[in-house]
């Protein structure tokens, strides 16, 4: 795990074992049968890598998975298209997300491994995830008060003008 000078970003290096598409948002169940379809060698998928370092990147928007040594991205995923995080339940090495295909409708399962990391790894994801949404709401509760206000000034005006 490493912090950056920035405190909105930090990464950690894991290993990717691969993304594959899953028929749904979520669940436990997907998370156990992508990991399975990668150890199968008959199963296609977009990508099987075979246990690739990666810099793991969470932003406040964003989830990037960068190749190790030349930092050329591999994915990115916003975080309001992450549906599901967690731990394996029975490898803790092994963690995984599910996130919504940009463009299509479609959710891929991007799958790691981490030593020490996994169950950090999904925590942090998870508040990251409320941040963001608590971010969103916030801001549109700024929104609404901005209105608000705008229309208190509009009405004082009007009375101004009507006083004179």
């Amino acid at each position: 795990m490493s912090d950056i000078d920035d405190d909105s970003e930090i990464y950690f290096s894991v290993k990717f074992l691969g993304r594959i598409q899953v028929v749904r948002p979520g669940g436990m169940q997907i998370l156990t049968d992508a990991v399975q379809a990668l150890q199968d060698p008959n199963t296609e998928m977009d990508e099987k890598m075979k246990k690739t370092k990666v810099h793991l990147f969470l932003t406040r928007s964003a989830i990037d998975i960068l190749e190790h040594k030349t930092k050329f991205m591999l994915y990115s995923c916003a975080l309001p298209s992450v549906s599901f995080c967690a731990v394996h339940p029975t490898r803790p090495k092994i963690l995984g997300f599910v996130a919504r295909h940009p463009a299509a409708d479609m959710y891929h399962c991007y799958i790691f491994q981490s030593k020490k990391f996994s169950h950090l790894l999904v925590s942090i994801i998870g508040d990251t995830f409320r941040a963001y949404k608590q971010d969103e709401s916030l801001q549109g509760d700024r929104d609404m008060i901005v209105e608000a206000l705008r229309h208190k000034v509009m009405r004082h005006h009007t009375e101004l003008f009507n006083l004179e």
